[in-house]
């Protein structure tokens, strides 16, 4: 998928292409995950508790300063320039040192639709108990806490990337048949819109395919640790999936605030 090229982005085989790359990544990412065990320290904003900061004032969690002066350097080469993008700190990214990429204009206005929050709260109050557990072993986590830190990172990164490419799915969708969801938007009918999305058969094949990777990925390398096959398709079924479909229905909610040229453009 070429963010300059339009008609490659409104492909659903594109898009599902993309969406079956950041599954591999996730899997792994999760299966890496569950070598380390809960760290709860890095998670609490209790400036009493918490790993020191430079900034001892800083209103969160050492994960999220952490993860926030990454985003600023990040930040600074482009990463939040791309349209896939979401920061989980808008507030703080900072302008990039390199050129600007002048990508076309893909989307209706979507500054707006920023899951991440949800996304972290999910990620250290619920995802976490699924593919990591506890230890008393306190010496062990403080010499785990920087790779913790950054595998937490990353998941949340690619969480983030994953469930934002709803945004793509649902203007492909719509594009698909405009008539149909112009009516629908308009009648502010969102059950309406829930149902236009949902593609059972097609989430059925995504769940057998976390499945089956999971069965080899995890036999093959990690069978002692608490991932399983069965987490993952409930990680997607219950969180990720919804998520992402939560993050379409707004979209499309909102798609007709914002006119951009549909004419001559085929998404399929």
């Amino acid at each position: 998928m070429n963010f300059l090229k339009p008609e490659s982005v409104y492909k659903l085989e594109n898009i599902r292409n993309e969406l079956v790359q950041m599954e591999d990544f996730i899997i792994f990412q999760f299966i890496k995950r569950s070598e380390y065990p809960i760290s709860s320290i890095l998670y609490s904003a209790d400036k009493n508790t918490r790993p020191q900061l430079p900034d001892p004032e800083f209103e969160g969690s050492f994960l999220d300063y952490m993860h926030r002066e990454l985003e600023i350097l990040q930040s600074k080469l482009r990463r939040f320039d791309s349209p896939d993008e979401k920061p989980f700190f808008p507030k703080d990214i900072q302008p990039s040192l390199l050129q600007k990429i002048e990508y076309p204009k893909l989307l209706a206005d979507t500054h707006k639709i920023n899951y991440n929050g949800k996304i972290r709260d999910l990620y250290v109050n619920q995802l976490l108990d699924l593919i990591a557990d506890e230890t008393p072993d306190t010496e062990y986590i403080n010499q785990q806490l920087g790779s913790i830190t950054v595998i937490d990172i990353e998941l949340l990164q690619n969480l983030s990337r994953r469930i934002h490419f709803g945004l793509f799915v649902a203007e492909s969708k719509f594009r698909s048949d405009v008539e149909k969801f112009t009516k629908l938007i308009k009648n502010k009918n969102y059950d309406g819109i829930y149902e236009a999305i949902t593609n059972n058969e097609v989430e059925e094949k995504i769940l057998k395919r976390l499945e089956d990777k999971g069965d080899s990925y995890i036999y093959k390398s990690f069978k002692n640790k608490k991932i399983t096959s069965k987490y993952l398709v409930t990680i997607y079924k219950e969180f990720i999936i919804p998520l992402t479909k939560e993050v379409e229905v707004e979209y499309l909610m909102n798609r007709l605030s914002d006119d951009i040229d549909v004419t001559g453009m085929c998404p399929l």
